[in-house]
């Protein structure tokens, strides 16, 4: 038996009560589905693999963290036509990480990272919600911002293009359809002019701007690809990470 005491869905009470936990990661995700190549669980199975990889490296640095198991929904209201995928709303969202933060705080924890994987999630005003009433600590990071998908990537797309096919082509290859199935993943750009240049802002009816459920071209993704893009984000993650726990968080502002 090989002991992995920093990923909590793996490991036991006997081996928990050996260490003391500096801080939580809480991977997020969402059900979906990701063009016709890719697996509906691509989003848990990307915040899941980055968690538990930077989470293994911020151990082997003295890092006690602790990896929580993903929570496997996310915000769908605009896919709610399509098959299986199952929104929760923001409003859920909040309760579900009030009562993680709350039960985790109970037991000595002191601070938790939200690590989100789905575009739709937004944990920023929930935090502000939810902090002042806590005393553990709450962050929020996307791990797909960890690191410049741009330098990696030719066109990342923005759903089961390059960057998301890339990654989990290295993940879980025998889950990934060949590429000649893929669909293009073309979008229906918005007509205002406002809306194109993004400082307008509303939702996307997502089966009136795909035809195939992407956005983003996967024809150029790799596995090595995103192995090279997944291997910076986990150890940009890991450093953090390691910062983190040996920071108090009464203490987190620079002296002036």
């Amino acid at each position: 038996m090989t002991e992995k005491p920093w990923l909590i869905a793996e490991t036991n009470w006997k081996t928990v009560r050996e260490f003391t936990y500096e801080l939580a990661v809480l991977p997020w995700g969402a059900t979906e589905p990701h063009n016709y190549h890719l697996p509906y669980a691509t989003d848990n199975m990307e915040s899941e693999y980055v968690a538990a990889e930077a989470g293994r490296l911020a151990w082997e640095k003295g890092a006690r963290v602790a990896i929580l198991p993903a929570v496997p929904f996310g915000v769908q209201t605009g896919m709610l036509d399509l098959p299986f995928a199952v929104n929760m709303n923001p409003s859920t969202q909040e309760a579900v990480l009030g009562d993680i933060a709350r039960s985790l705080e109970g037991q000595g924890i002191r601070k938790l990272l939200v690590l989100n994987g789905h575009g739709g999630n937004n944990f920023r005003q929930m935090i502000r919600e939810l902090q002042p009433d806590l005393g553990i600590l709450l962050l929020a990071a996307d791990w797909y911002r960890a690191a410049d998908w741009n330098e990696y990537f030719t066109e990342p797309g923005d759903h089961a293009g390059e960057f998301e096919t890339s990654a989990v082509m290295h993940i879980r290859p025998d889950l990934v359809r060949p590429l000649s199935e893929a669909g293009d993943g073309n979008e229906r750009k918005f007509r205002l002019k406002a809306m194109k240049e993004g400082w307008v802002w509303t939702p996307r009816e997502w089966s009136e701007i795909t035809e195939d459920t992407g956005v983003g071209n996967p024809k150029l993704a790799t596995p090595e690809k995103g192995a090279r893009f997944l291997e910076a984000c986990t150890r940009n993650l890991a450093d953090f990470l390691v910062e983190l726990a040996d920071t108090d968080p009464d203490d987190i502002y620079e002296s002036e």
